[in-house]
């Protein structure tokens, strides 16, 4: 029965948090106030989180598990090629498109740019981007281990397609005359034919 209770105070903890979350990325996940809002004690949470970065480490995977799923990564029945290029566009889906990537990017710059950086907020923007790359690194893993992707650094080529992904979504912020669809079509398959076609 304690296991049970236990298992059910994490879960509401994290559901807590990942709603505090949704409701305003740039807010600190502060122990008290996610506590408060699961209706558990600040011992209860620190029992199943013991540190703020574990806490946040925790919601943002729970985050990407909804948004980019890894299933379609597994899916076989479609070539690699198309499978990498889903997955990447359901990351992509976070940043949203005109308003609501504008919004997102002002949030970011408010947050993580415009202000000195703090040991807390360096904290939080490092564990988006931790949990981003281990998302991509994954995908990759799984690519190399089915043989359709050569040997080579993971990591090095999971940098590179954050950094595409990052590109993208501040492009769909901004101005353009181009159509905004085709741009990143083209460039997302430029970026995966050269991860797959190469050994970097």
């Amino acid at each position: 029965m304690e296991q049970e209770t236990g298992a059910s105070s994490r879960d509401r903890v994290l559901q807590a948090a990942m709603a505090m979350f949704g409701e305003d990325p740039g807010a600190r996940l502060s122990v008290r106030a996610v506590a408060a809002r699961a209706g558990v004690s600040t011992g209860s949470l620190r029992y199943h989180f013991p540190t703020q970065r574990a806490l946040q480490d925790a919601v943002l995977t729970g985050i990407y598990d909804v948004v980019a799923p890894d299933d379609r990564i597994h899916d076989r029945s479609a070539p690699a090629r198309d499978r990498l290029i889903d997955c990447l566009r359901q990351v992509l889906a976070l940043a949203g498109v005109g308003e609501q990537a504008r919004a997102g990017w002002g949030e970011i710059f408010r947050t993580y740019i415009e202000p000195e950086p703090t040991d807390e907020s360096r904290a939080a923007y490092l564990a988006v981007e931790r949990e981003g790359q281990r998302r991509v690194e994954h995908w990759l893993t799984v690519l190399s281990n089915e043989g359709a992707l050569a040997e080579g650094d993971n990591r090095r080529r999971a940098r590179f397609l954050v950094t595409v992904l990052n590109g993208l979504s501040i492009a769909r912020a901004l101005p353009s005359d181009e159509s905004l669809l085709t741009t990143e079509t083209e460039t997302l398959h430029a970026a995966v034919d050269h991860v797959l076609d190469s050994r970097f």
